[in-house]
């Protein structure tokens, strides 16, 4: 085998860069900092919309749990599992995951409207008040949960149900009503801008499966069957440093490659603080690839927009970051999906 040697001296200026790249890959640096605002680079090959078609059949739940399931990954939350989740309240202290109801127009989302229907009589002994909610969740601003009727491939939802059960009076198969006994189970933080010593991801950043099993290795836990893995990027602290951005345009994520992790950790639940994938994809010819393939392929639901920051805090100062997750989405029939208040319990 030829041996080839090169002369940092003599290559001219353009060797630096890759000269600087190889000392920076050899010693890790490149993972400690983070990288700026674009995606980091992966070993992997580039994915693209192949790729995410693959996917649909190789990590497919269809039929697993028979050919009329309505519930996906939920079935892998047995009732040993919600035993085994319960017992890890220690202290009884629980935080909210759900941001506050957004009441104006944010991130090219719709506000949350309240409006107050009926005012106490002053001078009356019994009075009363009552209001009205509206809400269009689905986006990027209010805490919801995406139903496995949200989502469609080629005509098909989840476990193969035809896009004709969706209807003006809403879907009559995998509609939210089915989660009506809700999520009761082990959560785990995924931090990843605590794994980097920063405190938010910026820009684009991608997070490969390499980047959770740092994480896991980190905070002394493994995602294990039946978990929801919560996904912190620092969305909100990013917000209130930076103000808004395009979301569509530069948002930290999961980069697809986390897919086949998810399935094959068995994961019953996936949650972030923004849009779960991270934006753009990085995949060509496929925007957010996650929801498609958790959603349609996997029928895993998915929680959106939750607030990490003070959970965050709270399994820092404990150096537990694993805990009784519970959410209740509203039991609407047909609903394809529900605004929610999710709940950890150390």
């Amino acid at each position: 085998m030829r041996r080839l040697t090169f002369d940092a001296r003599s290559s001219g200026p353009w060797f630096l860069p890759l000269l600087l790249t190889a000392v920076l890959a050899a010693s890790g640096l490149h993972q400690a900092r983070g990288w700026p605002d674009g995606p980091r680079p992966d070993p992997e090959k580039r994915l693209n919309k192949a790729d995410i078609d693959s996917m649909m059949t190789s990590l497919s739940n269809w039929g697993r749990w028979g050919k009329e399931d309505q519930l996906g990954s939920i079935n892998l939350i047995t009732p040993g599992k919600r035993r085994e989740s319960a017992a890890l309240v220690k202290e009884g202290a629980t935080v909210s995951l759900s941001r506050l109801a957004i009441k104006e127009t944010q991130d090219d989302s719709p506000a949350f409207v309240h409006r107050m229907v009926e005012l106490p009589e002053r001078g009356k002994v019994a009075a009363s008040s009552a209001d009205e909610y509206s809400v269009r969740y689905h986006g990027f601003t209010q805490t919801h949960m995406d139903a496995l009727s949200h989502l469609l491939y080629k005509g098909k939802m989840y476990n193969g149900f035809s896009q004709d059960e969706v209807t003006s009076a809403g879907s009559r198969k995998l509609g939210v009503e089915n989660l009506r006994a809700g999520v009761f189970t082990r959560g785990v933080l995924m931090d990843l801008p605590a794994l980097l010593g920063v405190p938010f991801l910026r820009g684009a950043h991608a997070i490969y499966p390499r980047d959770l099993e740092a994480w896991e290795k980190k905070a002394g836990f493994r995602v294990e069957r039946g978990d929801a893995v919560l996904i912190r990027t620092g969305r909100w602290a990013r917000r209130e440093a930076q103000g808004p951005w395009d979301i569509m345009k530069g948002s930290a994520g999961l980069h697809a490659s986390c897919l086949p992790w998810l399935k094959e950790r068995g994961v019953a639940v996936v949650g972030s603080d923004l849009a779960l994938d991270v934006l753009p994809s990085g995949v060509d010819g496929f925007e957010m690839p996650v929801h498609w393939v958790c959603i349609v392929a996997m029928g895993t639901p998915i929680l959106d927009n939750c607030d990490f920051e003070r959970v965050s805090e709270e399994a820092r100062a404990r150096q537990r970051w694993v805990f009784l997750l519970t959410v209740a989405p509203l039991t609407v029939g047909g609903g394809t999906g529900s605004p929610v208040n999710p709940l950890a319990t150390f």
